[in-house]
């Protein structure tokens, strides 16, 4: 079954552009509390959308799920993901809980009003993952690689696929039959330290459900909406068309490019 694909943007004439490129889900990023601290330095994106984002870009998109990210628990929660979800959420996201208590207090707000997606970045969120799997409210639950990586003081946060971490978290939602993502993924066809074919073969070893398109599958930032939709068209058909080959693949070949990879991190890891 091919990955669900979510696309970070509030703006509403790109979510529209990639509903007709076929994304699966856009994703609005209402995280900004701790983020600064945790990632300061790094090339990362840090959004700060807003509940008007979530209106702007319910009214843009028909068929793809409007999943939110909101800040993790704080005293501002309530007011907060009730606003998110009165916007017109499909979804919402929690991030950095770091204890079955967050996780709880996360539920008791949303009360079932929507789905749920558990971001897990965090040592103490993978510490603790075996007294969550077993609560009733949970609906899904993504590997936050980044985050991960760092609170695992790794140089790469991809390292996560091969060192065993993310293996030992997806044996366990396997097991509670909890659907899952991870990470993000580019383009396929293209000339990258770690090719995204190698991530897509790891989604499949895996049995990942879902991924983000990743800043490097296409930055909305940098082109106008009919040259960005096209370049997002040709890359989700491309991608499809390599999960496509994938399908009926024996685990042998899975196992053969995981060493691939492993190779390749360790190539990378060398260089950092």
């Amino acid at each position: 079954m091919a990955l669900e694909y979510f696309y970070i943007t509030n703006n509403p004439d790109v979510a529209s552009a990639c509903e007709r490129a076929g994304v699966d889900r856009i994703f609005i990023d209402m995280e900004y509390i701790g983020k600064d601290k945790r990632q300061g330095g790094l090339d990362t994106v840090k959004n700060h959308h807003t509940v008007e984002d979530v209106k702007n870009v319910r009214t843009a998109i028909s068929k793809p799920k409007l999943l939110v990210r909101v800040n993790p628990i704080h005293d501002g929660s309530e007011d907060e993901i009730n606003a998110v979800i009165n916007a017109g959420a499909d979804f919402i996201m929690l991030p950095m809980w770091k204890s079955v208590d967050d996780v709880k207090a996360f539920y008791s707000i949303v009360k079932r009003r929507v789905k749920t997606i558990l971001l897990l970045e965090t040592e103490e969120a993978r510490k603790c993952l075996d007294d969550v799997v077993v609560l009733d409210d949970v609906d899904e639950i993504y590997i936050g690689l980044n985050d991960l990586h760092l609170s695992q003081h790794k140089k790469f946060m991809f390292e996560l696929y091969v060192d065993g971490t993310v293996d030992e978290i997806v044996s366990k939602l396997k097991k509670a039959n909890i659907k899952f993502g991870i990470g993000g993924v580019g383009k396929v066809n293209c000339d990258n330290l770690l090719p995204a074919e190698n991530i897509l073969c790891e989604h499949y070893r895996l049995g990942s459900s879902m991924s983000i398109l990743a800043r490097a599958f296409c930055d909305w930032t940098k082109y106008d909406v009919v040259e960005f939709e096209q370049i997002m068209t040709n890359g989700i058909a491309e991608n499809r068309e390599f999960e496509k080959s994938l399908e009926n693949q024996p685990i042998d070949y899975f196992d053969e490019i995981h060493k691939q990879t492993e190779k390749i991190i360790e190539a990378i890891k060398a260089n950092r």
